[in-house]
């Protein structure tokens, strides 16, 4: 069995269509010779095909994400530090990406994000190099992928730009693809797409987790759509986040309401709270006495919380014009007393004038 081979066989729900697919346009031919190999389960770690051939291969054909840039160009990728800027993306994530897409024969898909260019690839080799449009931000991103695909022998359409824009002269198409993260959906997408046409994205919002989503368009300035499965992706370069420099004293409290509750629960709980509070970023730590420690912020306050299993006490510190941490905790305790619900029973919704959360349905909006 070839290494192609053995990953469509690791890819099991893969619908046949696609295992086609992934067979006629390898992966190897979208990786380039130097690159970092970045598993969910251990440490990243350099992939040399010249030093380290078959390394490489195996490397390529696991179901690993290989990072092929690090920030925007300017650092080495054999340092193996700093932020990931471009990659071929984990093939089952790739894989329910296209399945969720779900073109029909002909369509005409814009993909946001070439990347290496395999999933353009992947895309034209199914519809054919005339019907896909992939837009790219990185000219050196796009200069390789261009090689990448030639080299596999496919030709869709390259376009330099700013993804978040999409590409209004090849509209309406009827898929779109979008290989970044995005905590807002342009607009943009829904106005370029058909009615009833397809936009899979992975909703990279703030707080906690990524989802992959589907929104369908309706035909009115609206999409309207649900989550599937659990992604994480680069953000598009115009959504980006940065942590504030604040200053100021901080307010001190406390909380019967256990932080550890609220991270270690349901992706639903997840969804709930980047639903309702959308600019809420968070981050968390354990130490091996038992101490958790949050920090939270938003453009103009954060929040600090502490958690002793000494005192059994939780202290909690907040600055700014914003509580952050009661906003977590009022936005938790609402999921809890709606019964919990999972990921499965919420959804999204993108109008022109921005983009809200529904509960089991679009009537019933949360945030």
């Amino acid at each position: 069995m070839t290494d192609n081979a053995r990953l469509i066989a690791q890819l099991q729900d893969l619908d046949s269509r696609w295992v086609d697919v992934m067979r006629a346009v390898p992966r190897h031919l979208f990786i380039p010779d130097q690159a970092w190999c970045s598993p969910d389960d251990g440490p990243g770690y350099l992939i040399d095909r010249t030093a380290d051939p078959d390394g490489w291969m195996d490397a390529v054909y696991s179901n690993t994400a290989i990072v092929t840039q690090l920030e925007d160009g300017t650092t080495d990728l054999s340092a193996g530090s700093g932020d990931y800027t471009s990659s071929c993306s984990m093939p089952s994530i790739v894989a329910a990406g296209l399945d969720l897409l779900d073109p029909y024969d002909g369509d005409e898909v814009l993909e946001i994000g070439a990347g290496t260019g395999w999933t353009a690839g992947l895309l034209a080799h199914r519809l054919g190099d005339g019907n896909v449009t992939s837009v790219e931000i990185d000219q050196a991103v796009l200069t390789a992928a261009t090689l990448n695909l030639k080299n596999a022998g496919r030709l869709p359409r390259l376009v330099l730009g700013d993804g978040s824009a999409g590409c209004p002269d090849g509209k309406p198409y009827d898929r779109v693809h979008v290989t970044c993260g995005v905590d807002v959906v342009p607009h943009a997408w829904v106005e370029q797409t058909r009615p009833a046409g397809l936009i899979v994205f992975p909703w990279m919002p703030r707080w906690e987790a990524g989802h992959l989503t589907r929104l369908t368009v309706t035909g009115d300035g609206t999409a309207v759509g649900r989550f599937y499965r659990g992604c994480s992706f680069m953000m598009l370069r115009s959504q980006r986040r940065r942590v504030p420099e604040l200053v100021g004293d901080y307010r001190e409290s406390s909380t019967y309401l256990d932080p550890r509750r609220i991270v270690r629960s349901s992706v639903g709980a997840d969804v709930a709270v980047a639903g309702t509070i959308p600019d809420l970023n968070g981050r968390h730590a354990d130490e091996d006495n038992g101490e958790f420690h949050l920090w939270l912020w938003s453009d103009d306050s954060d929040a600090q919380v502490h958690y002793s299993p000494e005192y059994k006490r939780v202290a909690v510190l907040q600055r700014g014009p914003r509580d952050l941490w009661d906003e977590l905790e009022a936005a938790f305790l609402w999921w809890v007393s709606f019964g919990s619900p999972g990921r499965d029973r919420f959804g999204l919704t993108v109008t022109p004038e921005g983009q809200h959360l529904w509960l089991d349905s679009p009537a019933n909006v949360v945030g």
